[in-house]
């Protein structure tokens, strides 16, 4: 395969040309395995090793290869592994905070012209979640596509759908079943060649099947999900890309059992617009829609229009994106700080007003 069958466009080309890169050549990291990548290009395609410079830069903060993504490589002899030199600018990258207690960032895919979010129709259903993910991928810079897997299994999949669908503003939602086919007609538009394709979800709704069904053979591991509560376990344990039979490019990843947003505070604005539209309407500006006169958000509640689960969600994740701020930038955690301790000052103030009397 060429690299223009592996997705080089334009776009590359330009950022290529823009820079001296004579003793290297572009290849693309078609997946990633601990400690090294293999990679494919109009050489074929080979395993591959980090330059002791990219190590060092990755230290400092530059960007650590991943699935999708676009390097300089230098061959050596036929046998011996390529050294990626360099991970070219990305046009898009589906990042999220790193598991744990550390505050970095992790990119789970690069250069993807289209996220299909699945979730399942089962008891995992969880349009909560959804949102979450949405607004990630919205800060990513992808399209997001709602799959909504397992339909073969559920008797209200369209009523879920419409569901979905209040929450899922300006992404479309297919409901589909991997294992019998079902509405994987809603996909093919998307399938065009060279086009990168990534599925993001959390264990058990059905992503390695789906991919199976995509590629025509069952390349990827599937296992059934826990009866009591539809959770799934991971059987895809490494991101890697694969060409699809019409020459679409699709990223299958590992189960999420976890997504924190990371710097999302963009993607957040376009996943929740209507809740933005709701609050330009308020009567002040500052409206914390808690009781306020005038709250147009309130009223919206009231009608029965907003979910009150919706607004609890976009408050959660606002939230968590001002507690990643504040460990991020000292002057945000000194300004929280600060206004923590007036709020104390005030408490105890009142406390001794109330001994007073």
């Amino acid at each position: 395969m060429s690299i223009i069958q592996w997705g080089w466009d334009g776009y590359f080309e330009a950022v290529w040309s823009d820079s001296d890169r004579e003793s290297t050549m572009p290849a693309r990291v078609v997946a990633q395995h601990r400690g090294c990548w293999r990679v494919a290009g109009d050489f074929g395609e080979r395993m591959a090793e980090a330059a002791g410079k990219l190590r060092l830069a990755a230290e400092e903060g530059a960007d650590w290869p991943t699935v999708g993504d676009w390097a300089a490589v230098e061959l050596d002899t036929a046998n011996s592994p390529a050294l990626i030199r360099e991970v070219l600018p990305r046009r898009s990258a589906f990042v999220r905070k790193t598991p744990g207690k550390k505050i970095a960032e992790q990119v789970l895919a690069a250069n993807v012209d289209t996220v299909l979010l699945v979730s399942a129709l089962d008891g995992d259903f969880n349009p909560r979640r959804v949102e979450r993910y949405l607004a990630q991928c919205w800060e990513s810079g992808a399209k997001p596509v709602v799959v909504l897997n397992k339909a073969d299994t559920c008797r209200d999949a369209r009523e879920k759908a419409a569901e979905m669908e209040k929450v899922a503003l300006g992404a479309e939602v297919c409901v589909v079943s991997a294992k019998t086919g079902q509405g994987l007609r809603e996909l093919e538009p998307l399938l065009r060649p060279g086009k990168t394709l990534a599925m993001l979800g959390s264990s058990g709704v059905g992503k390695s099947t789906l991919a199976n069904r995509l590629l025509g053979d069952a390349r990827q591991e599937v296992r059934e999900v826990r009866e009591s509560d539809s959770r799934g376990r991971h059987t895809t344990t490494a991101r890697q890309l694969f060409v699809l039979p019409g020459g679409a490019l699709l990223m299958d990843t590992p189960g999420l059992r976890e997504l924190q947003l990371w710097d999302a505070e963009e993607g957040m604005a376009q996943a929740f617009a209507d809740i933005d539209e709701l609050a330009e309407q308020c009567r002040f500006s500052d409206c914390r829609h808690e009781g306020e006169p005038g709250c147009a958000v309130r009223a919206a509640l009231d009608a029965g229009v907003l979910d009150p689960a919706r607004l609890e969600n976009r408050r959660k994740l606002q939230r968590e994106q001002e507690f990643l701020r504040r460990k991020m930038d000292p002057e945000a955690r000194a300004e929280y700080n600060q206004r923590v301790k007036q709020l104390m000052r005030g408490v105890r103030e009142m406390y001794r007003h109330k001994k007073r009397d």
